[in-house]
């Protein structure tokens, strides 16, 4: 009997500017396609763009290396993403199932809106980069391998700055005349680039232990057979006759069949392109979304992440202010509170990657502003840049409960801006730390979280009442609580601490105590201001008029701003 052949699928995204190609160069490489390939959405058909991923293959004898590992065929995966602005919420999705980004590039146009969205992904989520100049067959003969040349420069400095700096360049002409050239022309360079994408591949990490979850991108009926979920296995293995849960709709369902390409299989580990046949479920009920192994995935109502900026972001990243927030598979919007260490100097004990609720964080009303800017600008411009000396998070809080993976990538974005406007949308990206499952989490979890806002009010000393006790004023409102600030520490400008002892009169004053004693000159001034006041003043109340030396009380407390006790909280 025949040994069966064991082949390792690859996953390559094709993500790029509209109509710079993608489609083309996927149908010109692609043996095999899936239901979703080359465009079949009718309103793809109609448009004559991509609006959804679009999935194909193509297999070749393995490479000396992962002949070692067991590997008889190698199959690649080609993911086409669409480039049309309003569908960047696709692209994400797309881009985090790919082992090899290919970014196409019109030689004609060079790098356009998109394509700098879509390295902006790419450096977000994958580790290797291709870029491919297509549409040679435009350029002048005469001309052309001075202007391939010439973009190829402009590629290499445009990738200095990113992860993908020395990424190889390729031109070719995947479909020479355009949409309209004759279908029997053959593609230009097609060979070259199976060749370079060859040469790029390494033995991804692949694991079949622990729980099964997979990205669904396309779900569709068959005749006869039940409901098709295609998608991408992002960990874990499935075998056939499983079951399987689709959390976002509390359903589980038996797995029917299993096929990779219209090819019958018996089991399938992360990084497969899958399709799982159930039967009596309804594929106008998941269009996308993931699919898992019975109770191994939640859904949040809530979660704190990683915080980096997209450093070509424009706009300002307000804490209270909604984003769309990519999680796993899903785009929801979600309202952000930023929020950094409490101590400006570095903590080498502060890990960015774990979350520790017994620490103090410092809220954090617009990040990219003050501190927080020059912070930012000293650890890299790259999008993938980290906060080496400071990390950042943020709290998110979603319009409605979405099932996320353990630790998965965040990405966020304001896709409200104008399509048409020469603007990165992406805002910034982090990783997952903590979900929080419970509907009611604002009440059972967030006052867990210790993130405060520093206060800081100022008021006059008045008159000192002998060496140890001090009348001040216009620190409260006459309609201030004062026993919400009795026992708070106050320190005056001349160097005395003080403790708020309770109020003085009906009108906002109040008394405070100097346990160590004022100091002579202090004793002075505050004479000196007093006997001013009562010779001057004709009204006790009234402000003096022109500059007099005055003695400044200061009050400084930490409000936690998830403490439903509303304390003040002093060091």
């Amino acid at each position: 009997m025949a040994k069966m052949e064991k082949t390792l699928n690859f996953n390559v995204g094709m993500l790029g500017h509209v109509d710079s190609g993608k489609t083309s160069i996927a149908k010109a490489l692609s043996s095999t396609a899936s239901t979703a390939a080359f465009d079949k959405n009718p309103q793809s058909k109609e448009r004559g763009i991509t609006l959804d991923l679009g999935f194909s293959a193509f297999s070749v004898p393995s490479t000396p290396a992962l002949l070692q590992h067991g590997y008889t065929r190698l199959q690649f995966t080609l993911v086409d993403c669409p480039g049309h602005a309003s569908l960047i919420r696709t692209i994400i999705g797309g881009a985090q199932i790919i082992d090899l980004m290919v970014l196409v590039i019109d030689v004609t146009k060079g790098m356009q809106t998109q394509s700098a969205e879509c390295l902006l992904i790419g450096e977000m989520t994958c580790p290797k980069m291709v870029v491919v100049l297509n549409k040679t067959d435009l350029l002048p003969d005469v001309k052309c391998q001075a202007l391939v040349e010439k973009m190829t420069r402009k590629m290499q400095k445009t990738l200095e700055n990113t992860r993908f700096k020395g990424a190889p360049i390729i031109s070719i002409a995947a479909k020479p005349g355009g949409t309209d050239g004759p279908e029997n022309e053959s593609p230009e360079g097609i060979s070259q680039l199976t060749e370079l994408l060859l040469a790029q591949v390494e033995l991804p990490q692949r694991d079949s232990k622990g729980p099964f979850l997979m990205a669904v991108d396309h779900c569709f009926s068959v005749r006869g057979q039940g409901t098709v979920m295609t998608g991408t296995v992002l960990s874990g293995g499935l075998s056939l006759h499983d079951t399987i849960e689709i959390p976002a709709l509390k359903v589980t369902k038996k797995v029917k069949s299993l096929q990779m390409f219209r090819q019958p299989v018996d089991h399938a580990i992360q990084g497969d392109r899958l399709g799982i046949c159930v039967t009596q479920f309804d594929p106008g009920m998941l269009e996308r979304g993931l699919v898992c192994s019975p109770g191994s995935l939640r859904c949040v109502y809530a979660a704190i992440a990683t915080v980096r900026r997209v450093p070509y972001f424009r706009g300002t990243l307000r804490t209270r202010a909604s984003f769309h927030t990519t999680i796993g598979h899903d785009t929801v919007l979600a309202r952000a509170t930023f929020f950094a260490p409490a101590h400006d100097l570095p903590d080498p004990d502060l890990n960015a990657s774990e979350f520790n609720f017994s620490s103090d964080y410092r809220y954090v009303e617009e990040y990219g502003e003050g501190k927080d800017a020059s912070d930012q600008a000293s650890n890299g411009s790259s999008a993938t840049a980290g906060h080496a000396h400071k990390p950042y998070w943020v709290l998110l809080e979603f319009v409605r409960p979405v099932a996320c993976p353990h630790r998965c990538k965040v990405i966020a974005s304001r896709l409200d801006t104008d399509i048409h406007a020469n603007a990165c949308r992406l805002a910034f990206h982090g990783v997952l730390l903590v979900g929080f499952e419970e509907q009611d989490y604002a009440t059972l979890c967030l006052p867990r979280l210790r993130i405060y806002k520093e206060k800081h009010k100022e008021g006059i000393a008045e008159r000192a009442n002998g060496e140890h006790e001090v009348i001040g004023r216009a620190l409260f409102k006459k309609e201030t609580n004062m026993s919400l600030f009795i026992g708070l520490h106050v320190s005056l400008s001349t160097g005395e601490h003080g403790i708020i002892e309770g109020s003085f009169g009906q009108s906002g004053k109040f008394k405070i105590r100097i346990p160590e004693g004022l100091t002579a000159a202090t004793m002075s001034m505050l004479s000196s201001c007093a006997s001013k006041k009562k010779g001057k003043l004709k009204n006790a109340e009234e402000e003096p008029k022109g500059p007099r030396a005055s003695i400044t009380i200061t009050l400084a407390f930490r409000r936690y701003i998830f403490d439903p006790k509303k304390q003040m909280v002093q060091s």
